[in-house]
């Protein structure tokens, strides 16, 4: 198989607490891989180390065969790792297109070349609504950004995530805080932008993960516990164990 990504005892300590423990994670080319756990299990920190805004204490991280442990944030987002957060970050009084468009101007190099007239933005309009297309928002492109519901501004955020043109997209709880009818929509969305490129996320709904995730690994007190494909990852009596009560209820699909 391919990999994209990999890790090699990847740890993280803070002060003698040990956070993230010689993780050794392989995500396949053109996959959908879930990391899962109990809360504090070093999801978060995982990801955090991955896109460097946190150091690793120890351990290796490659992508596409090279070695990336020590570059910048920056750097590696160039490289085509692109991540999302668990907190909403859109621009909340730019339209939906607007936001899109910020997104897409990267590419220009005039990011920051404040005195441009906002005209020389036009060009970029047909893909951002390309774009918007793609998450089902076209229609609501001249809105106002703080008037969507939480649900299509996570949407959004997909939307500004895919406008990096990423190779590897890290999607951090994209379904953390939502009602049924938009899991649903945000779960088909990453099945469907997936298509062409690989996905890595942290996600706690199990009916989300067992739908859609290729792979899964499970992670307990900063450790891999377990790894695989759900169903068999399911009947793990040690990850069983890990998810007692209404988070074993959850993993078993209830």
């Amino acid at each position: 198989m391919d990999t994209i990504l990999e890790t090699r005892g990847l740890t993280k300590e803070f002060k003698g607490f040990v956070a993230v423990n010689q993780v050794d994670l392989k995500v396949q080319r053109g996959h959908i891989h879930a990391l899962i756990g109990p809360n504090g299990a070093g999801k978060t920190t995982c990801f955090n180390l991955l896109t460097k805004f946190l150091i690793p204490t120890r351990g290796h991280i490659l992508f596409n065969g090279a070695d990336i442990t020590n570059e910048s944030s920056a750097h590696i987002a160039r490289r085509g790792v692109i991540r999302s957060f668990q907190i909403s970050a859109v621009f909340p009084h730019l339209t939906v297109l607007e936001n899109v468009r910020i997104a897409l101007q990267r590419k220009l190099g005039t990011s920051f070349h404040f005195w441009r007239s906002e005209r020389s933005l036009e060009p970029l309009n047909a893909r951002a609504l390309e774009l918007l297309r793609a998450v089902d928002l076209e229609g609501y492109a001249a809105l106002p950004t703080v008037e969507l519901s939480y649900g299509r501004k996570r949407a959004l955020e997909i939307a500004t995530t895919l406008a990096m043109d990423p190779e590897l997209m890290l999607l951090d709880e994209p379904t953390q805080g939502m009602g049924l009818e938009d899991v649903d929509r945000i779960r088909q969305l990453i099945k469907k932008v997936s298509a062409n490129r690989t996905v890595l996320m942290v996600e706690h709904n199990m009916s989300v993960v067992s739908s859609i995730a290729d792979t899964i690994t499970v992670l307990q007190r900063g450790a891999t516990l377990a790894e695989g494909p759900y169903a068999e990852v399911s009947k793990n009596p040690a990850v069983m164990e890990a998810y007692m009560g209404s988070a074993d209820a959850q993993l078993k699909g209830h």
